[in-house]
């Protein structure tokens, strides 16, 4: 008991150090590397009215591994070559050294700075099944042995060991199938994302070293530390000077001038509504003076009395000036506050 105790000590550990370490995940550039840029003369751009070259960018490059040219790519999200033997997680959105895969279980990717763990891990989790799966049937045994019977009365005596025996053999399957598997990576010096997606292709692998070599590689080396400080604080990076643009040139409507512009068009409206009713009220004037004089002569007396002498015109004009005008179905209506009556209504 005390020996399994300790070993699953062991295996919780190890997973720890799998999930909780930086894989080895570059850091990514907040622009593309200028030095990579080139112009291409042949294929040009009008701007502005003149032509100028369109810029282009490298997708590949090889670069040199153990004496062979290894091609690397360009990745869009980090803006930077991957090394070899890197590649961008979709799930972590990271470009991770020696990328291995995205382990689900872990909860984390396997790189270049927890391979190892994840192997010992992996094969630690292999032997403490085994060891459990033992000390369960050789207590069933020892059972077997004390009380003189058969394997069906042993089992009743003890469910626990049947239970440890069962889960055991079932995750003995996953876990020692993995085991096997990455031994046999590490002994040809592959990763998993190599082996399936270059399996096909039957390329030369420039990263095998002879089966010795590569266990040392993965188990002797140091480990590279990490090329982020997830400590430290986020600086904010200034901004680099773009190229001017014709929607850069035009004007930028601020809101204080907006305010102006809004401010100047309704003096305007005002101004405009109170030349309207100017050139409306002469317009009655007009017309009123003009029917004065349709009158007959017997009933002037009578049309003195009712519109009154030239020294009530004044009058007359401020009250319609201080009086409410309307647009209605095309004609023009005036009437006091709460009233609506057309202008002969009004003056009668």
């Amino acid at each position: 008991m005390i020996v399994a105790i300790l070993f699953t000590i062991h295996v919780l550990v190890l997973l720890l150090l799998t999930s909780a370490r930086d894989p080895g995940i570059v850091p990514r550039n907040s622009h593309p590397p200028e030095e990579e840029f080139r112009y291409d003369n042949s294929a040009s751009v009008e701007i502005g009215g003149r032509q100028t070259p369109s810029l282009q960018f490298p997708r590949t490059k090889e670069v040199m591994v153990n004496g062979l040219p290894v091609r690397v790519k360009y990745c869009d999200t980090c803006m930077l070559y991957r090394p070899p033997r890197c590649s961008h997680c979709s799930i972590c959105n990271n470009c991770v050294e020696r990328f291995d895969h995205h382990c689900p279980w872990v909860g984390q990717c396997i790189g270049l700075r927890n391979y190892r763990f994840f192997f010992c891990f992996v094969s630690s989790a292999t032997l403490l099944c085994i060891y459990v799966f033992a000390m369960s049937a050789l207590y069933i045994k020892v059972l077997m042995d004390d009380y003189h019977g058969t394997v069906w009365k042993a089992m009743k005596e003890s469910p626990a060991s049947v239970i440890l025996m069962a889960y055991c053999f079932i995750s003995l399957w996953f876990v020692g199938g993995l085991t096997g598997f990455h031994l046999y990576l590490i002994g040809t010096n592959q990763t998993t994302y190599e082996n399936f997606r270059y399996r096909a292709e039957n390329r030369i692998n420039v990263y095998d070293r002879g089966c010795l070599n590569n266990f040392l590689e993965v188990f002797c080396t140091m480990v590279k530390p990490s090329k982020n400080n997830f400590l430290a604080f986020v600086q904010e990076e200034p901004q680099r000077p773009t190229l001017p643009t014709t929607r850069d040139a035009e004007p930028v409507d601020t809101g204080e001038d907006r305010r102006v512009k809004v401010e100047d068009d309704l003096d305007t409206g005002g101004d405009f509504l109170k030349i309207s009713q100017r050139h409306n009220i002469e317009d009655i004037e007009a017309d009123i003076r003009s029917r004065g004089s349709d009158v007959p002569h017997h009933n002037s007396s009578e049309g003195d009395s009712v519109f009154g002498s030239d020294r009530r015109v004044p009058a007359m004009q401020s009250d319609v000036r201080h009086s409410s005008w309307r647009r209605r179905s095309g004609s023009w209506e005036i009437g006091s506050e709460g009233t609506h009556a057309t202008p002969k209504e009004a003056y009668q």
